[in-house]
C-alpha cells in the first residue's frame, strides 16, 4: 500500500462482504517480548501486519494470514533462523504497537517515508509501487486532475490518503480498501486511490465489477520492513537475509506467484 507512512482480499472477501487485503484487530495488544523461544526451542519473531491488503497480506479461506509480504517475511525469518509469528492490527496501529515492543518488526506494504522514519527504522526496500486510481469504466475521471470536486475513497493512514490530501482534496477514509471499493461499486464514491498492486489484484479477482484503473502518474514508492527505532541488530539481520533472497531465485519465485510476472529491478 501504498500505505502512509499498490492495500483486495480474495474474491470470497469482496463484493458482498468486500472485506480486501478483512480488517485486523484495532485494539493494541499488551506489550510482550517480541522474540521468544517456543517449546521446541525454535526462535520466534513476532511480526505485525494488517491482513486487509491483498495480495500483500490477507486472510485466506482457512483464516490463515497469507500474501506476498507473508511469504517474503517467512523466507527472511527462515534464513535468519526464526519462525515468524504474525500479529494482526489495523494499519494505523502498527507503528505504535511496534514502538511499544509488541512486535519485533512490521511488514504491511508500508511505504518508506521521511515522516515514518522519524518513528521507526526501515530495512532496505523490497518492492516498488505507485498510487493508482480505481474508477468505473464509464467514469468522467480520466486523470488525477479530474479528482477535484469528486468523492474519493482511501485507506486510512496510507500514502493514498497523503497523495489525495496533497491535492487539496478531503477524502473519505476507510479501514480497508475493500470497503472503499464496495462504495465505489455501489455509487457512493467516484474513485478510490490505492497502491497499484492492490488495485490490479482487485480487478483481476473481480472482473465483472466494471472497475478499471488509471495511472495517475504519481511518484514511485518503495516498501520496507519496519523495526523499532535503534534496533540496528535486527535491521541488519533482516537486510542480510533480504539481500540473499533477492539475489537468489527465491524472491522472483514469490513475486511471480502473486503478481504473475517477473520482479522488476528496484531502482
Amino acid at each position: 500500500m501504498l500505505k502512509i507512512g499498490l492495500k483486495t482480499a480474495l474474491a470470497s472477501l469482496v463484493i458482498l462482504s468486500l472485506g480486501l487485503a478483512g480488517c485486523g484487530n484495532t485494539s493494541t495488544p499488551p506489550a510482550t517480548s517480541n522474540q521468544t523461544t517456543s517449546s521446541d526451542s525454535a526462535k520466534v519473531l513476532k511480526v505485525g501486519t494488517d491482513p486487509t491488503f491483498a495480495p500483500f497480506e490477507f486472510m485466506d479461506d482457512q483464516n490463515k494470514t497469507t500474501g506476498f509480504d507473508v511469504e517474503l517475511m517467512n523466507a527472511i525469518g527462515a534464513d535468519m533462523g526464526y519462525k515468524v509469528q504474525f500479529e494482526s492490527s489495523s494499519f494505523d496501529g502498527l507503528i505504535p504497537a511496534l514502538q511499544a515492543g509488541n512486535y519485533g518488526a512490521v511488514i504491511a506494504a508500508m511505504t518508506i517515508t521521511p515522516e515514518r522514519e522519524k518513528s521507526v527504522d526501515f530495512s532496505n526496500k523490497y518492492l516498488m509501487a505507485a498510487q493508482y486510481i480505481a474508477v468505473k469504466k464509464d467514469s468522467s475521471i480520466k486523470s488525477a486532475a479530474d479528482l477535484k470536486g469528486k468523492k474519493i475513497g482511501v485507506q486510512n493512514a496510507t500514502t493514498g490518503q497523503t497523495v489525495v490530501e496533497g491535492m487539496g482534496i478531503t477524502p473519505q477514509k476507510y479501514e480497508a480498501i475493500p470497503d472503499a471499493m464496495n462504495d465505489l461499486i455501489n455509487g457512493g464514491l467516484d474513485a478510490v486511490v490505492a497502491d497499484s498492486p492492490v488495485v490490479l489484484y482487485f480487478i483481476k479477482q473481480n472482473p465483472t465489477t466494471n472497475i478499471h484503473y488509471i495511472n495517475g502518474d504519481f511518484s514511485n514508492e518503495y516498501y520496507g520492513i519496519a523495526v523499532k527505532k535503534g534496533d540496528s541488530e535486527l535491521k541488519d539481520k533482516i537486510n542480510a537475509s533480504l539481500k540473499k533472497i533477492q539475489d537468489s531465485s527465491k524472491y522472483n519465485e514469490i513475486y511471480k506467484k502473486w503478481f504473475n510476472e517477473d520482479a522488476p529491478t528496484l531502482k
